[in-house]
C-alpha cells in the first residue's frame, strides 16, 4: 500500500528555519576556511577543523529540523539513535576531508575540484543515512534519476562554496556565499525528499527506535550550542571580517612594492661594500703647485 507523505505538516516554518541553519552553518564554515589561509601553519589545522565541524553541524541540524515537517498519515515515524548521530559523524568527517584539501592545495583547480567533491558527498551521505535512520511500517523507495540529481546538486554547492571561501573578499563576500550554500543544500534536501516513496507493509507490528520528540532536545542543543560557540569565536576575531592577514610577509614591508624594497636592500649591499678612496691633506692636485 502507497503512504500519503508529507513533507509540510508545519508549513514553512520547517522549511525556513532549516534553511536558516544551513546558512548559520555555512556561514560560520566559510568564515573558519577563509581564516585559515591568513594565518600560519600551526594554526591552521585549528581553523579549518572548526570550519568542517561548523558546516557539518549546519547541514546536519538543517536536514533533522526539515524532517520534523515529515510525516506518514498511515504509520508514525520514529528515529533510531545511533544511526542518526552516525549521520552528523560522517557530514563532519567528509566535509572535513574536503575543506582540508581547499584549505592546503588552494581554492582553484583540481584541488578545489576535489575537495568540493568530496564535501557534496559528505552532504548527501548524510542526507540518505539520516533517512536511513528512520523506522516507520514500511519501505522507502527511491527514484534513481532524482536522487542524482540530489547528489549532483550538493557536489555544485560545495564547490561553488569553498571557491567562494578561497577568494577571500571580507565578511559580506562571505555571509553572500553561506546564503548560497543554504539555499543549495536546502534543495538538495527536498530533491531528495521528492524521490522518496513509502511502501507500507500494513502491519500491526510496533516500530523501535526513539521518537522525534525524544530526538529533539540533544538534535538542538547540542548542535546548536556548537554553532553558537562557532559564531562566538568569530564575532572576537577582528580579522574574521576584515579578511586581512595577521601580519606583513616578513620580506616585505606595508607600504613598499615588493621591487622597490629589493632594489634598496642590494643597493644598501652595493654601497656598505664600496671601497673609499682616502683624502690625502695638505698636497695640492694641480701639478704647478709641486
Amino acid at each position: 500500500m502507497q503512504g500519503t507523505v508529507d513533507g509540510f505538516s508545519y508549513g514553512l516554518v520547517t522549511p525556513l528555519v532549516a534553511y536558516l541553519m544551513a546558512c548559520l552553518g555555512g556561514a560560520l564554515g566559510l568564515r573558519c576556511t577563509t581564516r585559515s589561509m591568513l594565518v600560519a601553519q600551526s594554526w591552521r589545522p585549528g581553523w579549518l577543523a572548526l570550519g568542517s565541524a561548523a558546516i557539518g553541524s549546519g547541514i546536519w541540524t538543517m536536514h533533522f529540523v526539515a524532517m520534523m515537517g515529515f510525516t506518514v498519515q498511515e504509520t508514525p515515524i520514529h528515529y533510531d539513535k545511533a544511526m542518526t548521530f552516525a549521520s552528523l559523524a560522517v557530514a563532519i568527517v567528509m566535509v572535513g576531508v574536503g575543506v582540508f584539501i581547499v584549505g592546503y592545495k588552494g581554492a582553484r583547480g583540481t584541488a578545489l575540484f576535489t575537495g568540493g567533491t568530496i564535501t557534496g558527498l559528505g552532504i548527501a551521505s548524510m542526507h540518505y543515512l539520516g533517512m536511513a535512520s528512520m523506522r516507520l511500517d514500511g519501505k522507502l523507495e527511491y527514484n534513481t534519476l532524482t536522487v542524482g540529481i540530489s547528489v549532483a546538486i550538493a557536489m555544485c554547492a560545495a564547490t561553488a562554496a569553498l571557491w567562494a571561501a578561497g577568494q577571500v573578499r571580507g565578511f559580506l563576500w562571505s555571509v553572500g556565499a553561506s546564503l548560497v550554500m543554504g539555499l543549495a543544500v536546502s534543495g538538495m534536501h527536498y530533491t531528495g525528499m521528492a524521490a522518496l516513496d513509502v511502501h507500507l507493509h500494513g502491519t500491526a507490528t510496533p516500530t523501535s527506535g526513539e521518537s522525534p520528540a525524544a530526538l529533539l532536545a540533544p538534535m538542538l542543543i547540542g548542535p546548536l550550542a556548537f554553532l553558537l560557540l562557532a559564531g562566538v569565536v568569530v564575532m572576537f576575531d577582528p580579522l574574521m571580517v576584515l579578511g586581512k592577514p595577521a601580519v606583513a610577509p616578513a620580506e616585505q614591508k606595508p607600504g613598499i612594492p615588493a621591487h622597490a624594497h629589493t632594489a634598496v636592500h642590494h643597493s644598501a649591499h652595493r654601497l656598505r661594500f664600496r671601497p673609499r678612496r682616502p683624502v690625502e691633506r695638505g698636497r695640492s692636485r694641480a701639478p704647478q703647485n709641486r
